[in-house]
């Protein structure tokens, strides 16, 4: 495992060896340590490696010491995955443009790694309203209490408030950067990429040093379609960066919602043109919106001990109603398959927020709820 990482490393270093070039060599040699030995005739069989290609990849090649460059690079970047890793994100190995060499820092989280925790980007424009700003504030808290990951660009406007929101909620949420993790940019948002690495993760496929580069940022949307089950639009105009990461994400057969909005609104008609090709519109109700999202099928997951985590999107066979004091049933009645948040439950019953408590709190000791991060309850 620690050789074939040498090698992703040692490729990544060659120029013109894109994500694709080095799936395609991954494919054809079936190891990357096998293509770094392979004849120029050998390389030559890959579709798109010219002789000029070529020619770049042996005189490249013979500068480079992939184990010793392994162990310069550790000492300026010591938290990174290659494909090669276990820690890989697993939504990341799905697309076509892995990233060869991912940079993190801050808390990695195995149940996001392996794909079981459902992850959300929320994007947008950076000259946003406040229309724009308000309802990304209040779905990115809803999801966040709901138990979602929050994936964003660190970008001025609707990522700023998806992240802040999300972390203001107690969730976890995911940077994407367009530079070296140890930099951050926008320049006024470095509190709160501080905020994100406590409570959450950055990344990056730029090393350590990296300045902000604008041709950077189109690579860095993929990321963040990569690392979703699901990205939703709040505003964006035609020309805008968030259209990209929409276009993408279908590309990667992820899920796309839209924020809609006045159809003389500038700043929303890039959201417009979305749900002009078939992008699904963002529901009215939050109840809804959970309910689509959470209907995700999660990752084949070959961990016997996700099969708990898993159930979040299962369908379970329906029980008959139990014999329950009046109050009980009341409020068990309110209470399926799917996660359901408290306040939703309190509102519901119109019951105090004591009386659901204690009432919920009974129901779990009967085995007939359970409680889900979040603040969520569903059926057992």
């Amino acid at each position: 495992m620690t050789e074939e990482r040498a090698y992703w490393l040692a490729w990544a270093k060659i120029s013109g060896m894109g994500p694709i070039a080095l799936q395609k060599l991954k494919q054809q040699f079936d190891t990357l340590a096998k293509a770094w030995t392979a004849s120029p005739t050998e390389l030559g069989h890959i579709s798109g490696f010219g002789r000029q290609k070529i020619e770049k990849i042996v005189e490249e090649r013979s500068r480079i010491n992939p184990e010793q460059l392994l162990e310069e690079h550790i000492e300026k970047n010591p938290n990174f995955w290659t494909p090669a890793d276990p820690d890989y994100p697993r939504l990341l190995q799905e697309i076509p443009t892995p990233p060869p060499v991912l940079y993190y820092r801050g808390i990695v989280d195995s149940q996001e790694i392996l794909g079981i925790t459902p992850t959300v980007a929320i994007v947008g424009t950076r000259e946003s309203s406040e229309y724009g700003r308000r309802w990304t504030r209040k779905i990115s808290t809803i999801l966040a209490k709901s138990g979602f990951t929050i994936v964003s660009g660190l970008a001025a406007g609707i990522d700023t408030e998806a992240h802040r929101a999300c972390l203001e909620a107690g969730g976890r949420t995911i940077a994407v950067f367009g530079n070296g993790v140890d930099m951050v940019y926008p320049r006024e948002n470095k509190s709160l990429a501080e905020q994100v690495v406590k409570q959450g993760l950055a990344v990056s496929e730029y090393p350590a040093g990296t300045k902000p580069n604008s041709k950077h940022f189109p690579q860095r949307n993929r990321i963040i379609a990569g690392l979703s089950r699901a990205v939703l639009v709040m505003e964006a105009p035609e020309k805008s960066g968030a259209l990209i990461t929409a276009d993408i994400a279908n590309e990667f057969c992820r899920d796309v919602y839209v924020l809609p909005a006045r159809l003389d609104d500038e700043k929303s008609h890039g959201c417009l043109k979305l749900i002009n090709k078939g992008a699904e519109v963002i529901p009215i109700t939050m109840d809804k919106l959970l309910e689509m999202l959470g209907a995700i099928p999660p990752l084949d997951i070959d961990v016997e001990e996700s099969a708990e985590q898993l159930s979040l999107f299962e369908d379970k066979k329906q029980t008959s109603m139990p014999d329950l004091e009046p109050r009980l049933a009341e409020i068990f009645q309110h209470i399926s398959t799917e996660p359901i948040l408290l306040d939703l439950i309190i509102q519901k019953t119109g019951l105090s927020s004591g009386e659901v408590s204690s009432s919920l709190l009974q129901l779990e000791l009967l085995g007939l709820v359970n409680q889900l991060p979040g603040m969520r309850y569903q059926k057992n």
